[in-house]
């Protein structure tokens, strides 16, 4: 019997994302998304703390909220204020923190709350790709403000909000990423984010402090976070263990006043972040969290070490980047000739994916020489063959770079 697919299409509500692609799997050198060391991911450690927490508390999951109300587990969010002090300077209840599906929703809650379509948001000029599509599905006007290697620059934020303000516009919030700022890397310094918490006051703009990879730091001291250099309640801290333990739990978390708080938990209507997720994380972070955090930042700055090595190798000069001091990605800025959207295309034949720069940016045309390389789910091997393959077909689409590198193609 044969049978005609319905046509969903004329009634398709407008301005929807493209169709998602079917999934056919990782391609051989998979340099994109927020994937993390599997080697590292402490299997061992959640299964012991799955079967102690289940044993002591499983019953609560018979009621939404596991008997510790709407704002999540209240061990993982007592885990987080205990944390969130000891690390960056937050003070906190744990009625100020609120579980999420991940940080993103973190964000969409946040919009939610405070943005109406047509308003607009001051981010940096190069940021966090899933921010942007999602601010710009929500009708978001995007300002980008230059930053340079501290992240984002005091003096153009004030000149983008004097211009904005000549113009009868008044920004909804700052949209920032002070610690490993994604895509560039870059580590904001306690003067930088004194001068700019400064200036977010003296005009009653809010920020948003996006904090998703404060944990993977090589540097001898993780900056106080905004959030704790203020009084004003103006600031609210976005956070996730994504990036710490492992993506597919979709276990991220918002810091703030209750004022605002309140009104983004009457909007989270999902019935509550994964229990068992919650459940788990707070048993495993307990007890070996730190430790856990220092091995895999080990791992990660060899996996670094390893592709600025290969980049050199096979791209020579061709191939800029600041070599970040954190995180699991690199920016790189190839000569201007180059498009990375087509770039992508050729790449993705060859089994190689990596993010184009227009998709981490403002200005797309500002973005087109530049890539988004994420190092940290590869092997050592993959990262050194995945960037030879990649040298050989820019070379051959873009004539970049002048010259290959001697290590075999495999």
């Amino acid at each position: 019997m044969s049978r005609t697919a319905f046509d969903f299409a004329p009634l398709l509500r407008p301005n929807l994302p493209p169709a998602a692609v079917r999934y056919s799997g990782f391609p051989a050198f998979n340099f994109v998304g927020g994937h993390n060391d599997a080697a590292t991911t402490p299997v061992d450690g959640l299964i012991d703390a799955a079967a102690s927490v289940l044993m002591r508390e499983g019953a609560t999951l018979a009621t939404y909220g596991l008997n510790s109300g709407p704002l999540g587990y209240i061990g993982l969010r007592q885990f987080l204020a205990k944390k969130l002090h000891r690390q960056a300077g937050i003070t906190c209840s744990t009625d100020e923190i609120l579980i999420t599906s991940g940080s993103n929703q973190g964000l969409d809650l946040i919009n939610q709350v405070l943005v109406a379509p047509g308003d607009t948001i001051l981010m940096e000029q190069a940021s966090y790709g899933g921010a942007i599509s999602r601010f710009t599905r929500h009708g978001a006007n995007l300002v980008g403000v230059a930053l340079d290697k501290e992240g984002l620059q005091p003096d153009a934020l004030e000149a983008a909000i004097s211009n904005l303000k000549a113009n009868g516009v008044r920004p909804k919030y700052i949209y920032t990423i002070p610690t490993v700022q994604n895509p560039t890397g870059a580590i904001m310094g306690p003067q930088r984010r004194a001068d700019i918490l400064a200036i977010a006051a003296n005009h009653a703009i809010p920020i948003v402090e996006d904090e998703c990879y404060s944990d993977l730091l090589w540097t001898p001291e993780r900056p106080k976070a905004m959030k704790a250099m203020t009084a004003l309640g103006n600031v609210i801290f976005v956070g996730s263990f994504s990036k710490s333990i492992a993506p597919a739990l979709r276990v991220g978390y918002v810091v703030a006043d209750w004022s605002i708080l309140s009104r983004m938990l009457a909007c989270k209507t999902d019935a509550g972040t994964g229990a068992l997720e919650q459940m788990v994380l707070a048993e495993f972070c307990e007890k070996h969290f730190d430790t856990h955090v220092g091995t895999l930042n080990k791992v990660l700055k060899r996996k670094l070490d390893v592709l600025v090595e290969a980049l050199g190798e096979h791209f020579g000069t061709a191939a800029e980047f600041e070599v970040p001091k954190g995180g699991i990605f690199l920016w790189v800025k190839l000569p201007d000739c180059v498009d990375t959207q087509k770039l992508a295309q050729a790449a993705l034949k060859a089994g190689i994916a990596f993010n184009p720069g227009p998709e981490w940016a403002i200005d797309k045309q500002w973005g087109r020489p530049r890539l988004r390389i994420c190092f940290a789910n590869p092997t050592e091997t993959a990262l050194r063959k995945g960037v030879a393959t990649l040298a050989e077909v820019c070379h051959r689409e873009m004539g970049v770079p002048a010259r290959i590198g001697n290590v075999a193609l495999s």
